[in-house]
């Protein structure tokens, strides 16, 4: 068996090892978090930030947490704050410098472990929209599947490549301030997503649900969400459609609305049983 070879870092000539400074706190031992430093020989290392981490954890100090899984942008596992910035550490390269590269876990967020954060409000948030296709006409004897025009389906573009990171949610102040009732950037697009759809039929009932001052109206448009996406997505203009469309849709009777599809959903732990 081979040794793994890495082509070395760009800029590894003139550094030959790169200083990191990580977040560390272990609820189990207690005290303080602490920033620790792990200095990286960059001539045996990756070019990507997972790179380094991975790097320090095999080989310096197996007690460092941090979530991964794809390596390739596509799953989000990665996501943390990397020298003040929101990203994805498998996108992210190791930028040879005389200053360590600080790497925090995505802010405002509880902390499980060293990089990990608890992301268990930004689930049950998504939780919240019903993420799914809904209908109220099921399919003809023999459809197989529903179908749209490529103009429609081109409406989904920008959206459906959401990989559900947190790096929008947690660069938002609003989200930071209020958490439990805001929903977020990453959130709202989502719930877009499936009012833009020409296939989904509870257009209504998801725009009753979601037209409310704390879950969209928190969203003021810094541009935060969009500015850090490591995708290059932009949840602040999904942000914008959505609240045109409940303006231009809205109706006297959608709190009615809104408690009928509550009823429907009362043995559910989560989802549009909430007003």
């Amino acid at each position: 068996v081979h040794p793994v070879q890495f082509r070395p870092v760009a800029g590894a000539r003139a550094f030959s090892t790169q200083a990191f400074k990580i977040y560390r706190y272990d609820p189990e031992v207690g005290g303080k978090p602490r920033l620790q430093q792990y200095d990286v020989d960059l001539t045996t290392c990756g070019p990507m930030i997972l790179d380094g981490l991975v790097k320090i954890k095999d080989e310096m100090d197996s007690t460092l947490a941090f979530r991964r899984s794809c390596r390739e942008g596509i799953c989000g596992s990665c996501a943390m704050n990397i020298n003040g910035k929101n990203g994805l550490a498998c996108l992210l390269y190791i930028e040879p410098s005389a200053k360590a590269i600080e790497i925090q876990p995505l802010p405002h967020t509880y902390v499980v472990k060293d990089l990990i954060p608890d992301l268990t409000n930004f689930y049950n948030h998504y939780k919240a929209i019903e993420p799914w296709l809904k209908r109220k006409e099921p399919k003809a004897k023999g459809q197989k599947e529903f179908l749209q025009s490529k103009d429609d389906r081109a409406k989904l573009d920008g959206m459906y490549e959401c990989i559900l990171c947190a790096c929008c949610m947690t660069s938002c102040p609003s989200y930071w301030w209020n958490p439990e009732y805001y929903l977020g950037p990453a959130v709202l697009m989502q719930a877009y997503r499936w009012v833009a759809d020409s296939r989904d039929q509870f257009t209504e009932e998801r725009l009753a649900w979601v037209n409310d001052t704390m879950k969209l109206y928190r969203c003021h448009g810094i541009m935060n969400c969009t500015n850090c996406c490591p995708k290059g997505l932009d949840p602040a203009e999904a942000i914008v459609h959505l609240k045109n469309e409940c303006e231009e849709s809205y109706a006297e009777n959608w709190k009615s609305v809104i408690a009928g599809e509550g009823r429907k959903n009362a043995g559910r732990e989560s989802g549009m049983m909430y007003a």
